[in-house]
C-alpha cells in the first residue's frame, strides 16, 4: 500500500515495516536541530563576512585615506620666492659705492652707522645667491665717471669676497662678517697722500714704509667706530699677510692668517689687477687669474684660487672668444664645475662670415669643442 504521503517523502515499499520504526530511529535526529543550529553559525559567519565584507572594507579604506592628505604641501615655498625677488644690481651696486664714498667723511669721528652697512651686506648677499649680476657688474673693470677709487675698490672687493666666501661654504653670519670688513678694508688708504697710490708702482723706501703702513690705520679706525663684530679689526689689519710669510705688516704665516684675510687679500690683488690705481694697464679678468695662478700661488691658499677661479673663469662673460673649428663667439655663461668650458653664443663661421643668427653651444656638453683663445690676445 503506497501512500501519498511516501511519495511525497520518496520511501522504498521494500521498508514498510521500517517506515514505522523510522519515525522512532528519527526522532534522535531531534537532537539534531539542537546540533544544526551549533553548525550553523560558524557556517553562518563565514557567509556573514562574505556578504558583509564589502560594507566593512570601506569602513578599513576610509582610515588611510584620512591619514594620506597630510598639510605640509599648502605651506610651498612659493611665497619665498617673491620675497627674494629681483633687486637691480646696478642701483644696489651704486647704494653701496655712495655710502662708502660718505664714509670717508667719519674717518675721524668715532661713531659710524653699522646698521646700514649691515643691512646693504645682507642685500647683497641675497642678490649674489639669487644670481651672479651683481658679481659680474662689480667684476666690470670700467671705473664709474668721476668715482672715488679706494671706495670703488672696496666696493668691488665686498661683491667678489661675499661671492668667494659663499662658495666655500660661509653662513649668513659669517657672511655678513666678511663683508663689512671688505667694504672698509682700505679706509686707512684715505689718510695718505693721494700721490703714493699714482706712483704705486715706482714708491722710494719713505714711501713705501708709509703705504705698508695702512693695514694697521684701517684697524684703527675702525677699532674706533666700535664694530658690531669685534673679528673685523683683525680680518682688516691682517688681509697683507701672505701664506709664505712674506706679507705685512706681522709677517704672519698661514695658520696664523685669519681666514677673512686671506679671501680679502686674494680678492684685493685679483680686482688690483683689473683695475689698478695707477696708469699701468688693466688685465682682463683671466689674464689677472693667469697672473695669481704663475706668479702668485704661493701667497694664497689653492683652495681660495680655485675657488676664485670657478667663478671668474679663465673666459668671463662677454670675452669673445675663438674655438678650435676657428669659429667664433661670445661668452655667455660660466660653468662653474669647468671653468674652461662654459657656454658660448657664435657668431661666425669659421670662414668668419657672420652667422644669419647666434648659435648657442654648451662647451662642456661638446668634447670635441674647445676655446684656443680670446680674440685679439693672440687668438687671431
Amino acid at each position: 500500500m503506497v501512500r501519498m504521503s511516501d511519495l511525497v517523502r520518496g520511501i522504498v515499499r521494500e521498508t514498510p515495516p521500517a517506515e514505522r520504526a523510522a519515525p522512532a530511529e528519527r526522532t534522535p535526529p531531534a537532537e539534531r536541530p539542537a546540533e544544526r543550529p551549533a553548525e550553523r553559525p560558524a557556517v553562518a559567519p563565514t557567509r556573514r563576512m562574505s556578504l558583509s565584507s564589502p560594507a566593512e572594507a570601506p569602513a578599513q579604506r576610509t582610515e588611510p585615506e584620512r591619514h594620506e592628505p597630510p598639510s605640509p604641501e599648502p605651506a610651498a615655498p612659493e611665497p619665498r620666492a617673491a620675497e627674494v625677488a629681483a633687486e637691480s644690481a646696478e642701483p644696489l651696486f651704486g647704494e653701496l659705492l655712495a655710502f662708502l664714498a660718505e664714509a670717508r667723511g667719519l674717518l675721524r669721528g668715532s661713531g659710524f652707522p653699522w646698521g646700514r652697512l649691515q643691512a646693504l651686506v645682507d642685500r647683497c648677499v641675497t642678490a649674489l645667491a639669487r644670481s651672479a649680476d651683481l658679481f659680474w657688474l662689480a667684476n666690470n673693470p670700467a671705473a664709474p665717471a668721476g668715482a672715488d677709487y679706494v671706495a670703488l675698490h672696496q666696493a668691488r672687493v665686498c661683491i667678489m669676497a661675499l661671492r668667494i666666501g659663499g662658495g666655500v661654504g660661509y653662513d649668513r653670519a659669517r657672511l655678513h662678517a666678511l663683508g663689512m670688513a671688505a667694504a672698509l678694508f682700505d679706509v686707512g688708504l684715505w689718510q695718505l697722500p693721494d700721490t703714493i697710490l699714482r706712483k704705486l708702482d715706482a714708491l722710494s723706501g719713505d714711501e713705501l714704509a708709509l703705504w705698508r703702513s695702512h693695514p694697521k690705520l684701517s684697524a684703527d679706525i675702525v677699532s674706533r667706530w666700535s664694530p658690531p663684530v669685534e673679528h673685523i679689526v683683525q680680518t682688516i689689519l691682517q688681509h697683507h699677510e701672505r701664506e709664505q710669510g712674506q706679507g705685512f705688516p706681522q709677517g704672519l704665516h698661514g695658520p696664523a692668517i685669519d681666514a677673512d684675510a686671506k679671501i680679502i687679500a686674494l680678492v684685493d690683488t685679483y680686482s688690483a689687477l683689473t683695475l689698478p690705481p695707477t696708469s699701468r694697464p688693466r688685465l682682463r679678468p683671466h689674464e689677472a687669474i693667469r697672473d695669481i695662478v704663475k706668479t702668485r700661488n704661493d701667497q694664497f691658499p689653492s683652495a681660495l684660487i680655485k675657488a676664485l677661479l670657478s667663478e671668474i673663469s679663465v673666459f668671463p662673460p662677454g670675452t669673445v672668444v675663438r674655438l678650435n673649428t676657428e669659429e667664433v663667439g661670445r661668452v655667455i655663461a660660466v660653468n662653474r664645475n669647468h671653468p674652461l668650458r662654459p657656454k658660448v653664443e657664435v657668431l661666425a663661421d669659421g670662414k668668419g662670415q657672420r652667422l644669419p643668427a647666434p648659435k648657442l653651444i654648451d662647451l662642456s656638453e661638446a668634447p670635441f669643442l674647445y676655446i684656443t683663445g680670446s680674440v685679439g690676445e693672440g687668438g687671431r
